[in-house]
C-alpha cells in the first residue's frame, strides 16, 4: 500500500463516525446526489439574508439558475460605492450538489464583509459535458457584473470562489474572463480545487481506494465531464493552461491528506512563475473538503479564518496613517 500523510486526529475521529457511502459510479450517482442536496431553507437557516432567484439563458440556450444573497435590509451603499461580491461555485465532483452546497462558507464572508453572495447552479455532468459547466459559470459571472449597480455591488470587488469541483470551475471561469476581456475579477479563492483531468499526480496515486474523494471518484467525475473527448479545454481542466499570467490575486489551499493536493500546489507555483500573486496553504492532516465537512473542527476553523483574513486584506481598504 502506498504510504500516505496521516489524517489530523480530530478529523480522523469525525470521519470514522460517518456512515460509509457506496463508491461513486453510474449506478450509485442518483443515490449519492440525493445525499448531497441540502434544502435551501436548511442551508440558509440562521442567516440574515435577503434572497433573489434568477434564471439565465446559457450560451447553448439552456436554462441556468443563480441566487443572489444580500445582508438583510442592505441598501448596497458600502465603501467605494457598493458592497464586495463573492461569486460562489459549489463543489460536488462536477456531478452533484447545487447552488446551496457549502454555502455556509461564503455566508461567513457575507456576515464579515457585508458582501453580496451570488451562487450559480451550473448544470451537472454527465447530463452535460465539455465546456458547458464552465460556460454556465462564466455566464453567471457576466450577469453579475452587468447587474452590479442593481445588486449594490462594487464591480471592482468581485471575487470568484469555489471548493473542490467548484474551485476548478472558478479557475476556469477566471481564465475565460481574462481571455475574453470579460468582467474584472478582484481575486479568486480555489479551495481543494479539481484542476487536472489527468489525475496522475503523486497525491492522486496516494489516495486511491475508499475516502472522502478518491482517485477513483476523481476519475469518474472527469469521465462524466469529458465524455470521451480527446481535445480537453484548459477552461475545463485549468492545469492545462499554457499561460497563467494576468490572473488576479489568488488564494489556494488543500490538505496534505487528499487526492488533489499536488495539482493545487502546482497551480499556485505556476502562478508565481508567471509573475502573479498566489497565497498557498497546505493544511497538515486535512482530508478533501475537511473545512466544509466539519466546520467545527479546530483545523477547519484555522483554515477558514486564514481565507477570511486573506479576503480582508484584498477587499477592505487599509487605513492610511
Amino acid at each position: 500500500m502506498t504510504t500516505r500523510p496521516g489524517l489530523d486526529p480530530e478529523l480522523a475521529t469525525l470521519l470514522g463516525a460517518l456512515p460509509q457511502a457506496p463508491p461513486l459510479s453510474a449506478e450509485t450517482l442518483d443515490l449519492i446526489r440525493s445525499y448531497a442536496v441540502v434544502p435551501a431553507s436548511t442551508a440558509l437557516a440562521g442567516h440574515d439574508v435577503d434572497r433573489r432567484d434568477v434564471t439565465l439563458t446559457a450560451a447553448d440556450g439552456g436554462s441556468v439558475g443563480l441566487t443572489v444573497l444580500s445582508p438583510t435590509g442592505s441598501d448596497g451603499e458600502g465603501t467605494r460605492g457598493g458592497a464586495p461580491c463573492i461569486y460562489w461555485v459549489h463543489g460536488g465532483g462536477m456531478v452533484m450538489g447545487d447552488r446551496f452546497s457549502q454555502i455556509d462558507i461564503p455566508l461567513e464572508w457575507l456576515a464579515r464583509f457585508g458582501a453580496v453572495v451570488v451562487t450559480i447552479d451550473y448544470r451537472l455532468a454527465p447530463q452535460v459535458g465539455g465546456t458547458t459547466l464552465v460556460e454556465d459559470c462564466y455566464a453567471g459571472l457576466v450577469w453579475t457584473a452587468e447587474h452590479a449597480a442593481e445588486l449594490g455591488i462594487d464591480p471592482q470587488r468581485i471575487v470568484v470562489a469555489g471548493t473542490s469541483a467548484g474551485g476548478g470551475l472558478a479557475a476556469g471561469t477566471v481564465l475565460l474572463a481574462r481571455d475574453r476581456r470579460g468582467p474584472a475579477v478582484a481575486g479568486q479563492v480555489l479551495a481543494c480545487a479539481m484542476l487536472d483531468h489527468r489525475n496522475d499526480t503523486g497525491s492522486s496515486h496516494q489516495f486511491d481506494g475508499p475516502g472522502v474523494w478518491s482517485r477513483e471518484a476523481n476519475a469518474f467525475g472527469w469521465r462524466c465531464v469529458l465524455q470521451g473527448e480527446a481535445d480537453v479545454s484548459a477552461y475545463v481542466s485549468p492545469a492545462l493552461a499554457a499561460d497563467l499570467s494576468g490572473l488576479p490575486p489568488t488564494y489556494v489551499d488543500a490538505g496534505t491528506a487528499e487526492v488533489l493536493r499536488d495539482e493545487d500546489v502546482t497551480y499556485a507555483t505556476r502562478i508565481w512563475a508567471a509573475g502573479g500573486q498566489a497565497e498557498l496553504h497546505v493544511w497538515a492532516g486535512g482530508c478533501h473538503g475537511f473545512d466544509a465537512l466539519f466546520p467545527g473542527a479546530r483545523l477547519s476553523a484555522v483554515a477558514r479564518e486564514a481565507r477570511t483574513r486573506w479576503l480582508d486584506r484584498l477587499l477592505v481598504p487599509s487605513e492610511q496613517p
